[in-house]
């Protein structure tokens, strides 16, 4: 039987196991996938918590098997899927997780891996990637214009400043001091986080800041707001949409669909964007995987190769 690593409950990483599962069968508009790759994202361990995401309906069957996003290759074609073929190296949102031998992808978002990508970055892409994109093309800053980004040092964020550097425009990228060395990496103009740093920013950008790009939210994205004039500028992913809209703001819409994992996938091979995968383990070493992204130790992303 193939192997998935699952949690048994909602909890701590004391309920996550590796465990041996049935197959999964494709129903009507899905795609079963061989995973050659399983992305690590802070949702996953968010949901083993308890966390809701707002399209979530109906409580899990447990185990859940754990992840968010892979790459791999069409094994299986359910009913109603057209434009794929078993053997088609694809990657994309999974439909009930992903660190696994085999996983189920909805065939609306999943896309085809172009030759000039690897497994690996391809399995980063369809969450931290398409976030970020999603939130850039909302913002839709001319070239020459200047974007915050808070919480610049993580997936969304890094991902989100390589884009908005693609299209021209100017970033600075809100991180911890640790951080700096990456964040500059990325073409960005670093301002180190904690008391002040509202003040480093506005020294960073005389002419003003024309956009905020908010994956911290609280009293970080109350403070942001303040350096906009136009307030429709500011979005958000780490925070409610309530507590934007009272700023004036709104959270990152997300468009999920397969063009925009096209979108980023033509970003990376043409050399616009890197993911900065960091760490790659095995399926039988999910767990650490997962607790680097829980800690927060991770300056890019993590991911599990469960098959070369």
């Amino acid at each position: 039987m193939p192997k998935a690593y699952v949690f048994t409950r909602y909890g701590g990483p004391e309920t996550e196991a590796l465990v041996e599962v049935d197959r999964p069968v494709p129903g009507p508009g899905q795609i079963l996938v061989a995973v050659r790759v399983a992305g690590v994202n802070p949702v996953d361990w968010k949901l083993r918590t308890g966390y809701r995401r707002p399209t979530d309906s109906g409580e899990p069957v447990f185990p859940a098997v754990l992840g968010s996003e892979v790459s791999g290759v069409v094994e299986e074609i359910g009913a109603d899927v057209d434009g794929f073929a078993v053997g088609d190296a694809v990657f994309g949102n999974t439909a009930a997780g992903g660190y696994a031998e085999y996983a189920l992808l909805p065939a609306a978002l999943t896309a085809h891996k172009p030759a000039g990508l690897s497994f690996a970055d391809a399995a980063t892409l369809p969450v931290a990637a398409a976030t970020a994109y999603d939130g850039v093309r909302q913002l839709d800053l001319p070239s020459g214009s200047t974007l915050l980004v808070t919480g610049a040092g993580g997936g969304v964020g890094s991902a989100a400043a390589q884009i908005a550097r693609a299209d021209g425009v100017r970033v600075l990228a809100l991180a911890s001091e640790g951080k700096k060395d990456f964040v500059e990496s990325l073409g960005a103009v670093h301002v180190a986080s904690g008391p002040g740093w509202t003040e480093r920013a506005a020294a960073a950008a005389p002419d003003g800041v024309d956009g905020v790009y908010d994956l911290v939210g609280g009293e970080v994205l109350t403070e942001a707001a303040e350096l906009l004039t136009d307030r429709t500028k500011l979005i958000t992913a780490g925070a409610p949409p309530e507590v934007v809209a009272e700023l004036g703001g709104a959270r990152v819409a997300r468009a999920r669909t397969a063009a925009v994992l096209d979108a980023v996938a033509r970003l990376v091979v043409n050399g616009g964007l890197d993911p900065h995968v960091i760490l790659r383990l095995p399926l039988d070493e999910a767990g650490e995987a997962l607790r680097t992204v829980e800690e927060g130790h991770a300056r890019g992303k993590v991911v599990i190769e469960v098959a070369r």
